[in-house]
């Protein structure tokens, strides 16, 4: 045990008080009940979902984003330069895809969004990628 500190009388109009912590209460405040959903309920209302339309429109934009590059390439670009063009795409459809995943500005899903974004950019490009191999080797 700690001995006790004395209390300066002069300029103190507090009454010392006497106890095993020093006059401290051992009340400690008891915690909140918590929220009957959840602490991410307790943080605010819950957003509605993002409606199939709006998610369409922001997986599909990319996918037409992805086909639109992929006919420039295969319009533009020598046989030589297909494979830096095509990759060229795939992160723009990429850092395209966090824009337009992060505008709905929704958490729910996004991952899952994210996903079929790259998926189909991927996909159409990896398409892309086999035909003008093919149409470059001949």
């Amino acid at each position: 045990m700690l001995p006790e500190m004395p209390v300066p009388l002069s300029g103190c109009r507090r009454a010392a008080r006497s106890g095993q912590n020093g006059g401290v209460s051992d009340d400690t405040p008891q915690p909140s009940a918590p929220h009957p959903l959840g602490p991410a309920a307790a943080a605010g209302p819950v957003q509605p979902p993002l409606p199939r339309w709006a998610t369409a429109t922001s997986i599909g934009s990319l996918w037409l984003i992805a086909l639109v590059l992929g006919v420039l390439i295969s319009v533009l670009a020598r046989p030589a330069e297909y494979a830096s063009w095509l990759s060229l795409a795939l992160a723009v459809c990429a850092l395209l895809g966090f824009v337009a995943q992060l505008a709905t500005q929704q958490k729910d899903g996004f991952i899952t969004r994210l996903a079929a974004t790259f998926a189909g950019s991927f996909v159409i490009l990896g398409v892309f990628g086999a035909v003008l191999a093919l149409t470059a080797a001949t």
